[in-house]
């Protein structure tokens, strides 16, 4: 059994996959989450109130935002070396173009419901101006948001998330240990039939005498329950109980969204690469990227400032490991997905919503008896 806190349980006390003997592959960062990689961190505002009947701006409203920032606060304005891949489009992540184009971004990330991208893109903006108004004139304004959806238990359509709520999540944002489960914008999110949300976890890489971390931080929201498998185990028949109950139809809409950190130094063609293994954590899990799932997933390299900050006039050099060296950033990027969507799953409890939608936790007693 691993003796640190962090791996076993969230800064609320909510049991993480480690709180059980599932034997995961690799090394865990001291946090075992994306804030291992140094100067990552993460905020979140959380919105939850209401019960009873939906009626469209009042609630019951379960949804919130995350937010990740790749540089510690003063340095958001240089870019961070970045590749994005999409698995199945059927989701949104802004920014996405121009990381294709020159293979960085700066800025913050945020991550909410499907309804309120739009609103967590132009409060990053907001906070932007507020904190760091000279990067809006030196950089373009165009922040990396993305989405899953949470209309089953969230008044979706009621748009209660505000910048305010955006600027409270970045303000936030630390490094250390992460919650995890119904928090930030995970907090209305299903996975596999499920409560689940958010979720985060590391892996340490050795390479050439040096140490690296790979951190993965997954807004977790896909997948049908006779998938659903934790190392090789699959859950059905066994838990086909206790089921979601439908007061509304729920519609299909599942998605993930995942973001990876490293501060090995890597090309931005190598961090594409690198997100292109994240739907292999996934499918360990049961993930299979049906027809109604965002699976869009962004990969980033704190290495190499200088470089990824490109000043003019002037040749710019940059460090990185080669691709013949890449294949244990591959299996951190697996590993750290796979284990994330579990902590998303287990740091979770019942939740009910709009119209008396409930979604059950994943049995704890179901975990003690396979896994002890």
């Amino acid at each position: 059994m691993i003796d640190n806190p962090h791996h076993l349980a969230t800064p609320s006390g909510k049991p993480r996959a480690r709180s059980f003997t599932i034997g995961f592959d690799g090394t865990p960062g001291p946090f075992n989450a994306i804030t291992d990689v140094p100067g990552v961190a993460v905020g979140y505002a959380t919105l939850i109130s209401g019960d009873g009947p939906l009626i469209v701006g009042k609630g019951p409203v379960r949804t919130g935002v995350t937010a990740i920032l790749p540089r510690p606060r003063a340095e958001l304005a240089t870019p961070v070396f970045a590749g994005i891949f999409s698995q199945n489009g059927n989701g949104e992540m802004t920014g996405s173009h121009i990381i294709e184009e020159t293979g960085a971004f700066n800025f913050p990330v945020t991550i909410t419901n499907t309804h309120s991208c739009g609103v967590s893109r132009d409060g990053t903006l907001r906070w932007m101006n507020r904190v760091l108004p000279a990067a809006i004139d030196s950089a373009w304004g165009l922040p990396v948001a993305a989405e899953t959806y949470d209309g089953f238990l969230n008044d979706i359509n009621g748009h209660h998330l505000t910048s305010e709520h955006v600027a409270e999540a970045l303000d936030g944002a630390a490094g250390g240990p992460v919650e995890e489960g119904s928090v930030g914008g995970g907090t209305g999110m299903i996975t596999f039939g499920f409560k689940a949300g958010s979720g985060t976890a590391s892996r340490i890489v050795a390479w050439q005498g040096r140490t690296y971390t790979v951190g993965a931080f997954v807004q977790s929201n896909f997948g049908k329950r006779h998938n659903f498998t934790i190392r090789g185990l699959r859950a059905e028949p066994e838990l086909t109980e206790p089921a979601i109950r439908e007061a509304t139809s729920r519609a299909e809409k599942g998605s993930i969204i995942a973001v990876i950190a490293t501060d090995a130094p890597f090309l931005p063609h190598q961090m594409k690469r690198l997100a292109r293994r994240v739907p292999l954590g996934v499918a360990l899990t049961g993930g299979f990227g049906y027809h109604s799932s965002g699976d869009i997933f962004l990969a980033f390299s704190t290495a190499n400032p200088a470089a990824a900050l490109g000043l003019s006039g002037r040749i710019a050099s940059a460090d990185f490991i080669p691709d013949t060296d890449i294949d244990p950033f591959f299996d951190a990027v697996i590993q750290t997905v796979e284990e994330s969507i579990l902590n998303a799953l287990i740091a979770n409890d019942d939740m009910t919503g709009r119209d008396g939608n409930f979604v059950p936790a994943l049995p704890k007693a179901w975990l003690e008896e396979k896994f002890g």
